[in-house]
């Protein structure tokens, strides 16, 4: 059996998330049908991390096992041709036995994009959050800070979160602006549902200046998801890499070489 792994990128907003689903269109669904198509039998595929309804990424990191020999060409451009225009297959590489896409990751990172000024964009629909108001972005960076470090995420986890425990690692978080457009970078060894959505509506307002920067602190020691704010839009996030050992060799996206300068 050969095992190969996939970069893929995609637009969330046609599909009810990465994972199939019975009821709606997802992005798995489109990838297994077009690797099978390629591979003249059944394909399952395991990713680097599962992203919910109108989530967008430009780095999930797919694996799958087939019988099937083809050129790593055919499987890159022959899956392309069968996917729709919001989904591609980015690179191909063969694999180690022992590479698992969610379970050899040893970190991810997401990229949060709000779009900030008075008016809407009527090309960025879906791509972005829009913010209206005024946006401090350097206050919003020394909020995140705090974020830092192995800690009890409760107050950024979703009701519906199926994780055993809430303690995660962020490893990296930036806010920088760039024009009209604000970017949350986050990196932790993993993510709890809607973590950083939850993170993302927190940092906006402290950036309108309606809350301090020290209340992320705060939420992170009262661990009641309650006392945090909304929940911040699905389009503006990006899954951006997931991280494996050097052993398996795999490419790494820099996000503003693909998501706005």
């Amino acid at each position: 059996m050969l095992k190969l792994a996939l970069g893929v990128e995609y637009l969330g907003q046609a599909y009810c998330g990465w994972q199939k689903q019975h009821h709606c269109s997802s992005v798995q669904q489109q990838v297994e049908w077009a690797l099978s198509y390629i591979a003249d039998q059944p394909v399952e595929v395991f990713c680097a991390g599962r992203t919910d309804t109108g989530v967008n990424a430009v780095g999930q990191v797919i694996h799958f096992e087939t019988s099937a020999e083809r050129p790593l060409r055919a499987w890159l451009e022959g899956t392309n041709t069968r996917l729709p225009d919001d989904i591609r297959i980015s690179w191909v590489k063969s694999v180690d036995k022992s590479f698992h896409a969610r379970f050899s990751a040893e970190a991810r990172q997401y990229r949060y994009v709000i779009f900030n000024r008075p008016t809407r964009s009527a090309i960025l629909t879906g791509r972005v959050t829009w913010e209206r108001e005024a946006l401090d972005a350097q206050i919003m960076n020394i909020a995140a800070q705090y974020l830092l470090g192995e800690q009890d995420f409760s107050s950024f986890r979703a009701s519906e979160c199926q994780a055993a425990h809430p303690r995660r690692e962020v490893q990296k978080v930036e806010v920088v602006r760039r024009g009209d457009f604000v970017f949350i970078d986050i990196k932790a060894n993993a993510f709890l549902h809607h973590m950083v959505r939850n993170i993302a509506g927190t940092l906006m307002q402290i950036g309108r200046g309606q809350m301090e920067a020290s209340w992320v602190n705060e939420l992170l020691t009262l661990k009641d998801r309650t006392k945090a704010t909304a929940t911040a839009p699905a389009s503006g996030l990006y899954f951006v890499n997931a991280f494996y050992p050097a052993i398996f060799d795999l490419p790494i996206i820099q996000p503003n070489e693909v998501l706005w300068q």
